[in-house]
């Protein structure tokens, strides 16, 4: 429990940020996976919707175009959401300041896993069920808040920053320094740290995605009720913490 408090805590270390990091990208590459299988699309890839955007505008597709711009302002809602929970929290000096957009996704994962099947028939101004909808908002906002906890450095829920990583530090890892003369050239050397934390959460996508598809398609909606539950394990310790401290300081006041 004391592991838990501090994955979203706001005292943040390396090391807590890599294991924050892989647990929110396996929850990634489950939804993200599970999500295909179901909608035919994979709801956190924004570099696609953008193409498919452009392709709609292009082509005067108006159901490609309102489709793509639907997830991506979803995307954008959740990650702003994501900023401003953050921010409150920051605000009013919370011990759960990256637990509060953890709770959030939990609270509107378990809802999904009940009704998804039903909101596929919902039609929405946009093209695409709700759904779609609501998983892009999801990803967005979960995103988020792997960015806010890692400053940018973390990205959990699509893998073409972290492969480009990955791809440069093998290529510093197997260059050749064959300078003779120590000095004369500044050698090449690759970052581990960035190898670890790039290859770790391509892997726990990846597994997440195995996990997601074979959930989605021997159980269904209900696979995406222990996801919820992982998020709900995250954010519960830190709330505990400021729901006691909350309690302690009012009856100080009396």
């Amino acid at each position: 429990m004391r592991r838990l408090r501090f994955l979203t805590h706001r005292h943040r270390a390396p090391s807590t940020n890599r294991l924050f990091g892989r647990l929110l990208a396996f929850n990634a590459g489950a939804i993200n996976a599970g999500g295909f299988l179901v909608l035919h699309v994979y709801t956190s890839h924004m570099t696609g919707f953008t193409s498919q955007f452009a392709d709609g505008l292009v082509m005067g597709n108006l159901p490609l175009l309102l489709g793509a711009l639907g997830a991506i302002l979803s995307f954008i809602a959740g990650a702003s959401v994501c900023a401003m929970l953050v921010h409150w929290g920051r605000q009013h000096r919370l011990q759960s300041v990256y637990a509060l957009p953890l709770l959030l996704e939990a609270a509107l994962l378990f809802p999904f896993a009940i009704a998804g099947a039903m909101t596929l028939a919902w039609n929405t101004p946009f093209a695409v069920p709700t759904t779609v909808l609501l998983l892009a908002f999801i990803m967005g906002l979960q995103n988020a808040v792997g960015s806010k906890t890692s400053k940018g450095g973390i990205r959990t829920t699509h893998m073409t920053g972290n492969i480009t990583d990955l791809g440069m530090e093998l290529g510093k890892m197997l260059y050749w320094n064959r300078s003779a003369r120590s000095g004369a050239r500044r050698a090449v050397r690759h970052d581990a740290e960035r190898l670890r934390t790039s290859g770790g959460l391509i892997v726990m996508f990846v597994v997440g995605g195995i996990a997601g598809a074979i959930g989605f398609q021997y159980l269904g909606f209900v696979c995406v009720v222990p996801l919820a539950a992982i998020l709900l394990a995250l954010s519960l310790p830190p709330l505990v913490s400021d729901v006691a401290a909350y309690g302690a300081h009012h009856l100080q006041r009396r």
